[in-house]
């Protein structure tokens, strides 16, 4: 008799986008030991990055920043325009952060800087698949900086005292699960806050919602 809770789980489909075909080399080597990874594809640019995300559906991103003709910030915009469900996580030099805040707030999930160690980036890809939003320090610290008229500022007083601890957790990287477990409720009830706040702050992703709130005080 076939035993279904014995099967593993279905992988996490990655797709690589990099210019450089080393960068990308290292990449698929560092992530085929995973068990739980799978590399579906590679992209050289971000027009192909697009092109190769729909016909593939990753779960997961690897969008590099710099690249010849369409970067990886407006290569996130289109995938974002075309409701394409694959979370992004950027993956950077330690020179280019200040592109980091606006790659979060085209719609990115996190980043990673190109020397990260095998082991981190297979974490990394894990969060990101998991529904967490990956904010390291320095980037809310550039957000805190910055003044931004679309993040919303002003509204938090429509907040519930409810919904400001579910976005609290938001920007924990907690996802719905884990909040649902946190705060006692249904899976269903937290999507519901979740599509609230999004709602009165007027915010298009949780990854926004995360950088709201940290930008105002909302964070443990």
């Amino acid at each position: 008799m076939g035993d279904r809770s014995s099967r593993s789980p279905s992988p996490i489909r990655v797709l690589l986008v990099d210019d450089h075909q080393v960068v990308r080399r290292g990449l698929r080597t560092f992530l085929e030991v995973q068990e739980d990874i799978e590399v579906v594809g590679e992209a050289g640019d971000g027009d192909e990055g697009v092109a190769r995300a729909e016909e593939l559906r990753p779960d997961v991103v690897l969008m590099d920043v710099k690249m010849p003709g369409t970067d990886g910030i407006e290569a996130l915009r289109r995938l974002r325009r075309l409701d394409n469900p694959a979370k992004v996580l950027i993956v950077t030099s330690f020179t280019e952060q200040r592109t980091v805040v606006p790659a979060l707030r085209a719609g990115a999930s996190g980043y990673v800087y190109k020397d990260v160690d095998p082991d981190a980036l297979a974490g990394a890809i894990r969060s990101v698949h998991a529904g967490h939003v990956l904010l390291q320090p320095e980037v809310a610290g550039a957000l805190l900086s910055q003044d931004d008229p679309n993040t919303g500022s002003g509204r938090g007083g429509t907040l519930t005292e409810r919904e400001r601890e579910v976005l609290g957790l938001i920007a924990d990287g907690r996802s719905n699960r884990e909040i649902a477990r946190a705060l006692v409720l249904s899976e269903k009830t937290v999507k519901t806050h979740v599509s609230n706040i999004l709602m009165k702050l007027d915010l298009a992703d949780r990854t926004q919602a995360a950088l709201w709130a940290v930008r105002n005080g909302l964070t443990n």
